[in-house]
């Protein structure tokens, strides 16, 4: 598996102040193969290869989760709002079809 899969960016305000909705911007680096392209050079099919699985947590709190399809583009992008109402770990987990799992976690600390 190349090295750059799984590498994940995760965003959030710099300042958060509690009770205030903030936004959460993720990217992760994936190929997202659909199973459907041929490769160039052999004429095979390349394998489906995509994330199909999205959780989110906020402390120990499910507070989304996204069920995906090959129909999502490479590397994708995910944006969403959580509400700080406490000091706690946000942490998503991305699964893929192949077993590969990738996670990331950011400290919330609201003022």
């Amino acid at each position: 598996m190349p090295k750059e899969i799984g590498k994940i960016k995760i965003r959030i305000p710099r300042s958060i102040t509690k009770g205030q909705i903030f936004p959460v911007k993720a990217l992760i680096t994936h190929p997202m193969n659909t199973g459907l392209r041929k490769d160039k050079e052999t004429g095979e099919r390349i394998p489906a290869y995509y994330i199909n699985d999205v959780s989110v947590y906020y402390g120990d709190t499910l507070i989304t989760h996204f069920d995906w399809s090959f129909a999502v583009s490479a590397n994708p992008f995910v944006s969403f709002y959580v509400k700080a109402d406490k000091a706690a770990p946000l942490k998503i987990i991305w699964k893929d079809n192949k077993g590969g799992v990738y996670e990331k976690t950011v400290q919330i600390n609201p003022k």
